[in-house]
């Protein structure tokens, strides 16, 4: 006798198949779940981004905006102390980055794109960078503190994001030294 593919073998019904490989599942669900709760979160979240060749992205804090760039240019606009200081400020912390998102006019405006290139996302892109250079000239990040994101639309001007990007400070950083007694005070 010939069995053609949906066929059972004899004395084994379909349902009981399925059956045992759900059954299996949930076993190997419930193993995964009992092994999560030994395992320390934050490796394994970077375990799974490792996987995945991902980055961690910062969590923004605050945002700031040069703006003011005239049509078709990256050349710094004037004005731009206030916006220095503020990066300065919020980036002496180490484990902030800085994300910079330059922007260009509305798609179809062919007023605001690179002049060489008659591309509006290389205009983009060379302002953010003219941002990110004069915030290092002046001190205000480290150039290992800077990221650049995909340039947008929307108006002439750098997105600064400021996110956290660090663990958590040590318990030992966050407490206050502890005074050490010596024989001498006795």
């Amino acid at each position: 006798m010939r069995t053609t593919r949906f066929d059972t073998a004899p004395g084994r019904p379909l349902w009981l198949t399925t059956l045992a490989d759900i059954s299996l599942l949930l076993v190997g669900f419930f193993v995964f779940l009992q092994a999560a709760q030994a395992v320390d979160r934050q490796a394994l979240t970077a375990g799974i981004r490792a996987g995945f060749d991902a980055e961690p992205i910062p969590m923004t804090l605050e945002r700031a905006m040069v703006d003011g760039f005239a049509p078709g240019s990256a050349a710094l606009p004037g004005g731009t102390a206030n916006t220095i200081d503020f990066v300065r400020e919020a980036a002496a912390d180490h484990r902030i980055a800085v994300t910079l998102t330059g922007g260009t006019d509305s798609p179809g405006s062919d007023r605001d794109v690179d002049p060489a290139t008659g591309s509006a996302a290389i205009l983009a892109t060379d302002r953010a960078r003219a941002v990110a250079a004069l915030l290092v000239r002046e001190g205000a990040v480290t150039p290992a503190q800077i990221a650049f994101a995909t340039p947008g639309t929307g108006g002439r001007g750098v997105h600064i994001d400021l996110g956290f990007a660090g663990d958590r400070q040590a318990v030992a950083d966050r407490q206050a030294p502890v005074a050490v007694s010596t024989g001498a005070d006795r």
